[in-house]
């Protein structure tokens, strides 16, 4: 499978993500003579399990875990359990059947969601974070996909090339804010340098904590 960095935006102190800012970024995609080819979207749950308020939670259970849908694997489903650094993939059917077991329940739901675009060996794919059953901008990620290569160690030259040719002109739209990319230690989950949709998974489970992380420090601002 094709290599690929999630990117995060992180926006300056005082600021929040809005939605004309979704727009900058996707036309500087267009800028660097990005090809745009269609819309992707991606889902991420947070399962907490279902226990009374007097039940103790077995110390065998974790606590919470994250499921992610990924739109180039649409049969597939992947559970990350971060306290535990694993990963695993599942047939998509894993949903029906945790909803009739009744064992673990979903309690956020976030959507990934935007436009793909083609640029020469690269794929970009822009789009908003929001919680599934609402409009409310959360945040921006990107996408950066290298196709010719799967291997992180021989790919990582050729993106982080592209990456300061996309930092160059993004500098040029004056915006609030950066894109950030915190590479998990994928080796403690048990992964290898031979990039996998797993390897996907676990990008937007950091992503998330990060999404997390962020809206925390601009409320402790506030308050």
């Amino acid at each position: 499978m094709p290599l690929k960095w999630v990117f995060h935006w992180q926006p300056n102190a005082g600021t929040t993500v809005n939605s004309q800012m979704l727009t900058e970024v996707s036309q500087c995609a267009e800028s660097i003579n990005g090809v745009k080819e269609g819309r992707w979207k991606a889902t991420l749950t947070f399962y907490k399990p279902m226990f009374r308020a007097d039940q103790a939670v077995p110390a065998e259970y974790p606590r919470d875990f994250l499921g992610i849908s990924l739109p180039e694997q649409p049969n597939r489903y992947y559970f990350i359990i971060r306290s535990q650094k694993i990963v695993l993939e599942a047939d998509s059917s894993i949903q029906m059947i945790m909803e009739k077991l009744q064992s673990y329940k979903s309690r956020v739901s976030l959507t990934f969601e935007g436009f793909q675009y083609q640029l020469g060996d690269f794929q970009l794919r822009v789009g908003k974070v929001a919680p599934s059953a609402s409009e409310n901008l959360r945040g921006i990620v990107l996408e950066v996909e290298y196709l010719p290569l799967s291997s992180m160690e021989k790919s990582r030259q050729i993106l982080d090339g592209f990456v300061e040719i996309w930092q160059e002109a993004m500098s040029k739209r004056s915006l609030p804010g950066h894109f950030m990319h915190i590479e998990p230690n994928f080796a403690e989950f048990g992964l290898s340098d031979h990039y996998t949709s797993q390897h996907t998974a676990v990008q937007y489970a950091t992503v998330m904590a990060q999404l997390i992380s962020a809206v925390q420090t601009a409320q402790a601002v506030r308050n």
